[in-house]
């Protein structure tokens, strides 16, 4: 009898092998989405799945999701390395009540942790949670996008562990009731954090928030409309060549925050810098403050070299 249990458990054992390495197998490297299809499909070209979420589980890890037409593609959460590029054609992501992407890969095999977002309009319809949520990766690319219209944050890095790089270009984050851009790094995590070429415009709270230990370099962007442009806490911020206007605070370091601002214009702003609790601006001999009701100083002037 013991035989006959050990020999039936075996069996059932390879089985099982069997059948996770054929599904592992049938893993396409590029998959499709289309705003006709139906994700019952394998999500070939011809035969494209109808959402992200269906598409996913369908494509291997480092694999590719491309949308075939314009449509609505739904709310995804992303547990391994992916690209999603809808650059050609208009790819929604409508987070009504939620979160619209949640980055959270874990997998030790999945050694990349990367995920790369083309050419995506993600909204939350002034009910959803987050634009993007990062939980933990290593690496994440946001290019070409526009995130609109959520409750809490557009980007929300929430990391609690690791060394995570996110780079952001020519991508829009506007009209979110708190922070266009936040960084809540716990548990000895560290972020960098790279934003060029971008709008970040009418976020109620904050446009970047940073803290926990965050360095961050942000470079021919519009910060503009915002409660408050930048605040750093414990954290690290290069700004170049920014222009920084039509908020309540232009630029905000407080406790254990380091700004350097080089070549960046600051104008129509309640307040242009502001500094508190210790933390410092230190300023080269290029920018342009002026125009603010109250232009404020930095805390220290560099000659430009």
């Amino acid at each position: 009898m013991f035989k006959s249990n050990f020999v039936l458990k075996m069996s059932v054992t390879v089985l099982f092998m069997v059948v996770f390495q054929i599904a592992a197998n049938a893993q396409a490297t590029r998959t499709w989405v289309s705003g006709v299809g139906d994700d019952v499909n394998p999500c070939s070209r011809t035969a494209p799945c109808k959402t992200f979420a269906g598409a996913i589980s369908k494509t291997a890890t480092n694999g590719e999701i491309n949308c075939i037409d314009p449509g609505g593609f739904g709310a995804v959460t992303i547990t391994k390395s992916i690209t999603i590029d809808c650059s050609d054609q208009f790819g929604s992501i409508l987070g009504s009540g939620t979160n619209g992407i949640v980055i959270n890969i874990t997998a030790a095999l999945d050694t990349a942790k990367s995920v790369r977002l083309r050419g995506l309009q993600i909204s939350g319809v002034t009910t959803g949670l987050n634009g993007i949520r990062i939980l933990a990766a290593n690496k994440v690319s946001i290019e070409n996008t526009v995130i609109d219209g959520f409750t809490a944050h557009g980007v929300s890095l929430e990391t609690s562990s690791g060394a995570i790089k996110l780079g952001i270009d020519n991508t829009t984050i506007r009209n979110n009731t708190l922070q266009g851009i936040n960084s809540f790094l716990t548990g000895g995590a560290t972020g960098n954090i790279t934003v060029a070429n971008s709008f970040v415009s009418q976020n109620g709270s904050v446009g970047f928030n940073l803290s926990g230990g965050v360095k961050a370099l942000i470079n021919d962007t519009n910060i503009f409309g915002n409660g408050s442009g930048a605040v750093i806490v414990n954290s690290d911020l290069t700004l170049t060549r920014c222009t920084i206007s039509q908020n309540t605070i232009g630029i905000q370091s407080s406790t254990g925050g380091t700004v350097r601002i080089f070549g960046n214009t600051v104008t129509g702003n309640t307040t242009g810098l502001s500094t508190t609790g210790g933390g410092s601006i230190i300023s080269f001999s290029n920018n342009m403050i002026d125009g603010n009701t109250t232009n404020g100083s930095p805390t220290n002037f560099l000659p430009q070299s």
